[in-house]
């Protein structure tokens, strides 16, 4: 089955899809340059340590608790405006990351960057499944991650090209100059996707959303997204740290193995999101994160279990195996527009449950940086192991679907 065909029945007939997947493509590979990066970028730059980190990713996260109140502000804009808002407010980030002086200096913008991504997520999310004909949302859904991890693997690329030719080939001693490099071609990037999105009647797809939206039926959604915050922030965090402070991986093989993950997302999202529609969210969120329990396990303590090398190897399966299954978080969106009223409730309820998910995340972060430098690396994965139990637990709390 061709592309073409396969987009006709995934999607609407004039609904944006076009547009919206050029914006979903081009903004991937500017946040794959910059995730790929961004680890390496705080230990040589400013030689930060994994309570540093911590404290780090709390001030990047907070635009995440902060969505609900952001979007609040925003409740007569559209969803594509808001996209437009959000590739602008990243632009300025990343843009200003080159003339950065300090770690403080250097934590606010990160904070400014990732406040525009946050901003995309929940109406990247709405118009994902606005634009899918009925039924295949789950699909859409899992076109959206696809699309994102092909744009992932070309920016992961990118910087390994980059800092291959910086320091093999025309010797550039200054690392920091390279890191500047990478923040122009990022600010290119999302500039690119901004512009995408001017394809899109504004007008399309226009919501009134009420400023603060919490409901007793999307009680288990909140659970959900308060364990699984807890979990991802651990992986998220200290996962590359794990590489690059234990196992010694530099930028360009950091970016290659964001690449390769982000490589096999792009053909396992669409499969997963396809699962998704056949076995049902509730299925698919019971078992993702028994699995992640174990990847956990494996995650902080293949260093005592294994020699060396073999350690190092356990240990980026599971990053991949991670990555894979962190896909599975579509089904929770599904779970939202199966009980919601309507598509304004479905877009106010998922910003609600990303602030609910960064509540915890951004309590988990210098916390798990505290355990790492008390306790060990073992310990922290611990906590990490029974958030996804805990997951599985709420999952499983939730009334089965008639077709699954």
């Amino acid at each position: 089955m061709s592309v073409r065909s396969t987009f006709q029945r995934v999607f609407r007939e004039r609904s944006g899809a076009g547009a919206f997947f050029l914006n979903i493509i081009v903004w991937g590979v500017g946040t794959g340059c910059f995730a790929a990066v961004l680890n390496n970028y705080l230990v040589d730059a400013y030689n930060l340590n994994a309570y540093e980190r911590g404290w780090l990713e709390y001030f990047r996260e907070m635009p995440g608790l902060l969505l609900v109140f952001v979007l609040a502000l925003m409740h007569r804009y559209s969803d594509w405006k808001i996209l437009r808002i959000a590739s602008l407010i990243s632009m300025l980030g990343v843009a200003s990351l080159q003339f950065a002086l300090g770690k403080h200096m250097a934590t606010f913008l990160i904070m400014i960057w990732s406040l525009g991504e946050h901003l995309a997520m929940p109406v990247r999310t709405s118009i994902a499944m606005l634009i899918a004909r009925e039924g295949k949302q789950g699909q859409s859904l899992g076109f959206v991650s696809g699309a994102l991890n092909a744009g992932t693997v070309a920016g992961s690329l990118i910087v390994a090209l980059i800092f291959y030719l910086g320091l093999r080939v025309f010797e550039v001693s200054n690392k920091l100059r390279l890191y500047n490099m990478v923040w122009l071609v990022v600010l290119l990037l999302v500039f690119a996707g901004f512009l995408c999105t001017l394809r899109q009647n504004s007008k399309a797809g226009n919501f009134r959303r009420p400023r603060l939206y919490f409901n007793r039926k999307f009680n288990l959604y909140y659970g959900l997204e308060l364990f699984y915050g807890a979990r991802k922030q651990i992986f998220l965090t200290f996962a590359p740290f794990v590489l690059i402070k234990n196992y010694g991986l530099n930028t360009s093989q950091i970016a290659l193995l964001f690449g390769f993950c982000a490589a096999v997302n792009i053909f396992g999202s669409p499969i997963i999101g396809r699962l998704t529609d056949r076995l049902g969210y509730r299925n698919t969120m019971i078992w993702d994160t028994v699995v992640l329990f174990f990847v956990c396990i494996l995650y902080g303590y293949s260093h005592q279990w294994f020699e060396p090398r073999t350690a190092l190897v356990v240990v980026c399966l599971n990053y991949l195996l991670d990555a894979i299954l962190s896909t599975t978080s579509l089904a929770s969106n599904l779970y939202v527009r199966d009980i919601s009223s309507s598509t304004d409730e479905t877009t106010s309820t998922i910003s609600t449950g990303i602030s609910i998910n960064h509540l915890i995340s951004i309590a988990t972060a210098p916390l798990g940086g505290w355990v790492w430098m008390r306790y060990g690396v073992g310990m922290l994965f611990n906590f990490a192991a029974l958030m996804a139990l805990a997951n599985s637990a709420c999952a499983y709390m939730i009334k089965p679907q008639k077709s699954s």
